[in-house]
């Protein structure tokens, strides 16, 4: 039981981590400090997607299930839990490719817009 619950502890930060990859963006236009904290974790999503990785936490998710007696899953993260949810096909080498450059894509633009807005407040 006590494995389990750490297991889904993990899959949650796992997912909060995701999202704040994709969205934290938003929240450093409120509080631009955390872009110290932002910045890094969009370059290690994009690094793990582009290079064909895995999260460190998938086989740390995957041990603590098959210590509780529960099978562990292949492949990674997003595509055991995320794809399915997105994507009906799994998960390609392209599509990881596509949703990494997505995911720097997205705040590329984020960033540029708040560096916009900063500027045009200040002059």
């Amino acid at each position: 039981m006590f494995y389990r619950v750490l297991a889904d502890v993990i899959l949650l930060f796992h997912l909060a981590f995701i999202l704040f990859v994709v969205l934290g963006s938003l929240l450093v236009w409120r509080f631009p400090r955390l872009a110290w904290l932002h910045l890094p974790a969009v370059m290690w999503a994009g690094l793990i997607e582009i290079s064909g990785r895995v999260c460190p936490l998938t086989p740390l998710e995957n041990y603590l299930r098959r210590l509780s007696g529960e099978a562990g899953y292949h492949g990674g993260f997003v595509e055991h839990y995320l794809l399915p949810i997105i994507y009906p096909h799994a998960l390609s080498r392209e599509l990881q490719l596509g949703l990494g450059i997505a995911a720097i894509a997205i705040n590329v633009v984020a960033y540029s817009v708040l560096h916009h807005r900063t500027k045009r407040h200040e002059g």
